[in-house]
């Protein structure tokens, strides 16, 4: 069998090419747009695929140079770092908060299930963190930066799994959301409220807003540029104090901490500025050349023995959703209209990522009416604060086990 080995230069342009290829198919085609799968997983899936027949056939194995994955990686969760402001979720209101903890009791619940599971189905326990809030709450983004780390600490094909599962809950969190609506606000005979109290304060929504939405600055891209790499530089001293303590994590957890630093001094004390757009930009493209590698690398064989146990422990998970939305984030955000609303949007929040939640919201509210407060709440928690509290979660349970 041949094998092509490709360099540090050829492996990330060969990444842009399967991104590239992505983004075109997802504009094609109805259903991956309609359930947000993102190009780099489509693009990336599909040359796995096509790795995956030619190793079989005994016709050709890629050998690629990831070195410039894990920077990609790095930055990405840098530029969330930064995005973990309290002064903004301190002005996001109560609802924010509960929205946060209700967010943050489904990881605690979903690494708890997947363990379980994990050990009923005779598995190394790491591999519940594989189906967990890794690839759930997580996205691909996460999946692809902790399935590595699990399958170094045991659990064969674990990267392989956990970028699956993600893309499994992606599609179930998009078809789960709009059922879960229907049957609260239909049980409860709920209806938009008409207070005018229900509305989102401006500067709120600056901060949340898109970039399409919000006034580029091309000198901003230099000074986001230097933040970010500032950052993931502390990151590495931060990074190496806390690995000196025999604690496990990722590589970016330092970087990621650093960022949230750089961004809360600026805005206790307005000495500098920390442009949050441009940063916001620089790690979706961050994170799309990071995931177009890490499916494109992916070794699909490695799944043939896992099939069923991943099935059964990715079925608990939609189970788990399901019943955590209707029964306890309904009912921690008030049981109100709002909450039925938030609670379709938590299914796809919590099984896929926040575009999926916004768009079981809109089409919740496209047949029931407006849910400002939930329009608000959910990108901002998914935004800002979710990925946070999630990697310290997982790093927790993978500490414990």
């Amino acid at each position: 069998m041949s094998m092509i080995s490709l360099d540090i230069i050829q492996t990330i342009s060969l990444s842009v090419l399967v991104l590239l290829l992505g983004r075109s198919l997802v504009k094609k085609i109805h259903f991956l747009e309609k359930y947000s799968i993102p190009a780099p997983v489509v693009g990336g899936l599909i040359f796995a695929l096509l790795a995956l027949v030619l190793k079989q056939g005994n016709i050709l194995e890629f050998e690629f140079d990831t070195t410039l994955q894990n920077v990609a990686m790095t930055m990405f969760f840098t530029s969330v770092g930064f995005s973990a402001s309290f002064s903004v979720l301190k002005k996001g209101g109560i609802k924010v908060i509960i929205f946060l903890v209700a967010a943050v009791g489904l990881i605690i619940l979903q690494n708890i299930l997947g363990v379980s599971l994990a050990v009923l189905l005779g598995q190394n326990s790491l591999l519940g963190l594989a189906t967990g809030s890794v690839p759930m709450t997580g996205g691909h983004g996460t999946a692809g930066a902790f399935g590595p780390l699990i399958a170094e600490a045991g659990v064969k094909g674990a990267d392989t799994i956990a970028i699956a599962a993600a893309t499994f809950g992606l599609v179930a969190g998009g078809l789960l959301g709009g059922p879960t609506a229907n049957r609260l606000i239909r049980k409860y005979h709920l209806s938009p409220t008409k207070d005018p109290k229900n509305t989102v304060k401006n500067e709120l929504i600056d901060e949340t807003a898109t970039t399409e939405e919000k006034r580029l600055i091309p000198g901003n891209f230099s000074t986001a540029t230097f933040e970010l790499l500032i950052a993931m530089g502390i990151g590495t001293i931060f990074s190496s104090i806390i690995q000196g303590w025999k604690i496990t994590l990722p590589s970016y957890i330092g970087a990621m901490l650093a960022g949230a630093i750089i961004r809360n001094i600026s805005d206790s004390t307005k000495k500098y500025d920390v442009p949050m757009t441009e940063i916001d930009i620089l790690g979706g493209i961050s994170l799309s050349l990071f995931l177009a590698m890490a499916l494109m690398t992916l070794k699909l064989w490695e799944l043939a023995d896992l099939a069923i146990p991943m099935i059964v422990m990715l079925l608990g998970q939609v189970a788990l959703a399901f019943l955590y939305t209707n029964f306890i984030t309904f009912r921690m955000l008030g049981k109100d209209y709002d909450a039925a609303v938030l609670a379709a949007g938590h299914c796809g929040f919590g099984l896929g990522a926040t575009p999926n939640g916004v768009a079981n919201m809109e089409a919740v509210t496209a047949n029931y009416g407006p849910s400002p407060t939930a329009f608000f709440v959910l990108p901002l928690v998914g935004a800002m604060f979710i990925d946070f509290c999630n990697s310290f979660i997982i790093v927790f349970f993978m500490n414990i086990l």
